[in-house]
């Protein structure tokens, strides 16, 4: 990615790699940057979008046309910095008007070095991806850009999501300890595999103390801190790349320890118990995704951020090396597996956010599911 200072009025080009191109503005930094290019139904939650490490390679298009209006605040970020490769708006704020409001997010995107554009026609390149599948991405700015069909041959010896192996890109180097807050109950050990902000919050609200751990964390480090839960985080890349997480996954299971996986977590527990995991044409990502508990029926609105997802049959239990699993939660738009559990063994996870932040909060009883496997663990 290079990078110079940013203009409003500076023409800019994105180009998908299948040729297609979209003509707009800058937006952001001024330069040039490539990706997956991904959709966002969200209408709010930028912030979260943004800093949220699964999007870690991706050039987030947003559906919402008009974005930027609450500004950009130093409360809701769910990490230390912006974690797109690209943004794509079709209607920037003018003007942010927010009483939170400490700076614009143009300026935002400017500061850290983010390139995007402004000014194209989101809902038709929206279209074009649910039509054609994510697909590599390039967005390039400057007042002397090179001809189209240079800038695609650019964007098509890109590296591809297929293959990906991020997660300990993003991941904490060093481990960290979240209090509970109140009375401490529990004590989880978090795997950080792009984990945000909010996840350890939500358990530290539940009187549990979160020692957030990297993603090259052994087993015996794991068990180090004397866990009464292991937890394993969302993250980017390509679930099929991530061996080391499900060797670590097999040996909590092997322990019974309760266990609890979200998004990445989800794909690494189907890996565990011997699932295949595949590529969706577009992914899930936004706040509105509706999915069924399949354990209570209950349909819930759940935010998402996952472009794989789980092969595993919806219509019966499976045998694994850990005891008979199945499917807890499936997405009603297109019955992509969203939730596993085991039935011999305490463990679960679902494909979706449950910390939602921003978003929903139909989920959150998943944190006290969680806290139930440890009271009747220890019990």
């Amino acid at each position: 990615m290079t990078i110079s200072t940013r203009g409003a009025r500076t023409p800019a080009v994105l180009v998908l790699e299948d040729g297609r191109a979209f003509r707009g503005r800058a937006y952001g930094a001024v330069g040039e940057t490539f990706g997956e290019a991904v959709f966002s139904t969200g209408m709010t939650g930028y912030q979260e979008t943004l800093t949220d490490p699964s999007y870690h390679r991706q050039v987030v298009v947003m559906t919402a046309p008009h974005v930027g209006n609450t500004g950009v605040n130093d409360e809701d970020p769910e990490s230390a910095r912006i974690w797109v490769s690209g943004y794509v708006v079709r209607d920037p704020a003018r003007k942010p008007s927010n009483w939170r409001s400490q700076r614009t997010l143009d300026e935002e995107l400017a500061a850290q070095g983010v390139v995007g554009i402004s000014g194209v026609d989101t809902r038709a390149l929206t279209r074009h991806l649910r039509e054609r599948g994510a697909m590599r991405v390039g967005i390039f700015s400057g007042e002397a850009l090179p001809d189209e069909a240079e800038l695609l041959e650019r964007v098509r010896q890109a590296p591809e999501m297929v293959g990906a192996d991020l997660s300990a890109e993003v991941a904490t180097k060093e481990a960290y300890v979240v209090p509970a807050i109140g009375t401490k109950k529990f004590t989880v050990a978090a795997i950080d595999l792009g984990i945000k902000g909010m996840t350890p919050h939500r358990m530290a609200e539940r009187g549990i103390e979160v020692h957030v751990l990297p993603a090259t964390a052994t087993l015996e480090e794991v068990y180090e801190v004397a866990p009464d839960g292991v937890f394993f985080s969302n993250g980017p890349g390509d679930p099929a790349t991530a061996d080391q997480p499900v060797a670590l996954m097999r040996g909590v299971l092997e322990r019974s320890t309760p266990l609890f996986g979200i998004c990445f977590g989800n794909q690494i527990l189907g890996r565990a118990l011997g699932f295949g995991t595949y590529k969706l044409k577009y992914g899930h990502r936004g706040i509105n995704q509706p999915v069924q508990d399949r354990t209570t029926g209950k349909v819930e609105v759940t935010a998402h951020n996952h472009g794989f997802a789980v092969d595993a049959p919806l219509d019966r239990a499976s045998d694994t090396g850990f005891g008979r699993a199945e499917v807890s939660h499936v997405c009603l738009n297109d019955q992509v597996v969203e939730g596993l559990r085991l039935l011999d063994r305490p463990a679960f996870s679902v494909q979706y956010h449950p910390e939602a932040a921003a978003g929903p909060h139909d989920a959150a009883y998943l944190f006290d599911r969680f806290v139930s496997l440890m009271e009747d663990q220890r019990a």
